[in-house]
């Protein structure tokens, strides 16, 4: 009986564990979904839940902005970024793990993350008006994928670390070249880091904000994160629709954490290998 106590005291401690976490990460998207359907006098009382719930900010907020066109262009923007990533990233990361060259590269990137981002503005902002790529849709792109090869790089280096060395030492004694033998051993491997490092890499485009407010102006650049700022005007900020607009911009991330969240989980892990 002491055992079967001991064994109900201990499922209970890891369930109450539980639901603190779930009410941890849960607690802000419920306080965005009761926001939404508050009107601006009960948003300033700052009750959570509403007596008299609305839907004016759902409609208004679809009204207001071309809500759906910025959550595309976001979506655009990030996934063409990762894929851009990847290709520069991943045969980066193999000459330096596998073929022994360039080993500062690794201490290079990681380098580049000491200074705060805001100390390249002013010189992005020049080489992209310079090169014709202030707001475009392709600036957008190469900038982020070019921002986020540093996180690539540390993330696919433990995937790459992880295939035999000896793999390539057969191909290359068969006469494979270095390209071929990346290409048709290394890569099918690494499908399932790439494919980590292209999500983490999408949902860091997709949720920056300091570039996107500077070099995408223009609606038909313009994401997500820098249309949130919208509804914040001189003297009013219309919280209830950027809660919903909120909401509308996390669903489409969610799904797609939700459906690879095994390949995030053992993306954002296998950094750690050596």
């Amino acid at each position: 009986m002491a055992a079967k106590s001991v064994s109900i005291f201990r499922r209970s401690i890891s369930a109450a564990g539980l639901f603190l976490v779930l009410l941890f990460f849960l607690l802000p998207i419920a306080y965005l979904g009761a926001l939404s359907f508050k009107t601006r006098d009960e948003v300033l009382v700052g009750r959570f839940f509403t007596a008299h719930p609305t839907f004016d900010n759902w409609l208004k907020t679809f009204e207001f902005i071309d809500l759906t066109a910025f959550i595309w262009h976001s979506l655009l923007i990030a996934g063409a970024s990762a894929l851009l990533t990847l290709v520069i990233t991943a045969p980066a990361v193999y000459a330096v793990a596998k073929l022994g060259r360039g080993d500062f590269v690794g201490q290079l990137t990681l380098a580049s993350y000491v200074a705060p981002p805001v100390v390249s503005l002013l010189p992005l902002f020049f080489l992209m008006r310079i090169t014709g790529l202030l707001n475009t849709v392709p600036g957008m792109i190469i900038l982020y994928g070019v921002m986020n090869i540093p996180v690539a790089y540390w993330l696919l280096r433990g995937f790459v670390k992880q295939i035999p060395v000896e793999l390539d030492e057969a191909a290359w004694t068969d006469g494979a070249g270095y390209i071929k033998t990346f290409v048709q051993i290394n890569l099918p491997l690494l499908a399932p880091g790439l494919v980590a490092t292209g999500l983490i890499t999408l949902i860091l485009a997709y949720n920056e904000f300091l570039f996107a407010s500077v070099f995408a102006q223009d609606d038909a650049v313009r994401g997500l994160t820098v249309a949130l700022s919208i509804f914040q005007g001189d003297r009013i900020v219309n919280f209830g629709q950027m809660a919903v607009a909120s909401l509308a911009g996390i669903l489409p991330v969610f799904i797609i954490a939700y459906a690879f969240q095994g390949r995030l989980i053992e993306g954002m892990t296998a950094g750690s290998i050596r």
